[in-house]
């Protein structure tokens, strides 16, 4: 993923108004746990997930769940370092990941409950793991070059992490319950085998899994391909059904402003046809000190009809990357009619007015969604069996 700071480095109301001049009218919405924040980490990934998995619990009837995301990315790190040395330095040990890496790691471990396992074990309340990263890189780097991985390297690697992020827990109590993170993990009745991710990608067979190729698919996993348009009607379908969707896609356009609340697809040529005051643009200082220009969000602008072919064209020129992963917990309109996504992020309450949501329009996620997971049930039929999905 690109490393921007609005990018993997850091409820809506029926009429409310989001941006200058949005009114969004809420169609649907599906119970959702709070906003969290990763804060200075590279784990949206896991946040996104973890949060709709946290939806699955609470659509299922189990309650409202706080599972702690750290415990699956320390996991993660294990798996990359391994990953890592077994390709001779040449894999990713960045922090960046996608939503099969939550499955694969609590499959392997379980899950803990967040107040067993914060994942802070330094002078801070928000994560941060700019250091710890620096570290793994050193280690990483010399166990390739020593060719080894001697009994010393695996203790240095496990005190890294304990150092950080605290030592593991082997067993706890939890609302008066003993439990292992794998009893817990099974308690909680979630099957992993139940999740899969789908992308529409014209560069491969429809109705076929394919390797994702992009820098983060480090575990090489497989995702389902559809055409564009049963690509939305699934996500549509999910939601309309008290399903949620775990997405991941493009946050570094122009168009999208967490800040104002919402991410829009604009047609360029046609805003530049409006009147000095809709058409208004200006150039904002961003967190890392570069100018860019952005968009006035004044009012609904004109938005590029998003074909397969403009699709696959921002997904081939890079364009259109894996930048941030987030949650789809709706679907609203604007005042014209306008479908959006109600979104949950992972970037806390306190950096937008809208309590860390934001509402994605049709056309920006038909444009810049890389892959969508999403519970087997919560696919139509139809598809599911072109697919090949029991």
């Amino acid at each position: 993923m690109k490393r921007y700071i609005l990018a993997c480095a850091l409820a809506v109301t029926t009429g409310s108004l989001f941006a200058q001049g949005y009114q969004f009218t809420e169609v649907v919405t599906v119970p959702v746990t709070p906003v969290k924040n990763q804060a200075s980490t590279g784990t949206c990934w896991c946040f996104a997930t973890t949060s709709f998995m946290e939806s699955e619990l609470l659509r299922q009837g189990k309650g409202e769940h706080d599972l702690s995301e750290m415990f699956i990315v320390r996991q993660k790190y294990m798996n990359q370092l391994q990953d890592n040395y077994l390709r001779q330095g040449k894999g990713n040990i960045g922090q960046g990941s996608l939503s099969h890496t939550f499955t694969n790691a609590y499959k392997q471990v379980g899950i803990v409950p967040e107040e067993v396992y914060t994942g802070i074990n330094y002078d801070s309340d928000k994560h941060n793991h700019s250091e710890m990263v620096k570290y793994i890189q050193a280690l990483a780097n010399t166990a390739v070059q020593q060719k080894k991985r001697s009994p010393q390297y695996d203790a240095m690697i496990q005190n890294l992490f304990d150092t950080y992020m605290g030592e593991l827990p082997e067993t706890f109590v939890y609302q008066g319950k003993e439990y292992t993170p794998q009893s817990y993990a099974a308690s909680l009745g979630l099957n992993m085998d139940d999740y899969v991710e789908i992308g529409s990608f014209t560069h491969q067979p429809y109705y076929e899994e394919f390797i994702l190729e992009v820098p983060d698919n480090w575990e090489h996993a497989s995702i389902y391909n559809l055409p564009l348009d049963e690509m939305m009607a699934t996500i549509d379908y999910a939601l309309n059904n008290g399903y949620t969707v775990c997405w991941d896609g493009d946050v570094s356009e122009k168009g999208f402003s967490f800040k104002n609340g919402v991410a829009i697809n604009p047609e360029v040529n046609k805003v530049e046809d409006l009147s000095n005051t809709d058409r208004a643009r200006f150039e904002q200082l961003d967190e890392k000190g570069r100018l860019e220009e952005v968009f006035k969000f004044e009012q609904p602008y004109p938005e590029i009809v998003v074909t397969p072919e403009v699709r696959q064209a921002g997904f081939e020129s890079f364009v259109t990357t894996d930048d941030h992963l987030m949650h789809l917990t709706g679907i609203t309109n604007d005042q014209n009619g306008t479908k959006y996504y109600i979104t949950k992020n992972s970037w806390g309450t306190d950096r937008n007015a809208y309590d860390g949501y934001l509402n994605m329009s049709d056309s920006y996620v038909r444009a810049k969604t890389i892959y969508v997971m999403l519970h087997k049930d919560a696919i139509p039929k139809d598809i599911r069996k072109k697919l090949g999905i029991k």
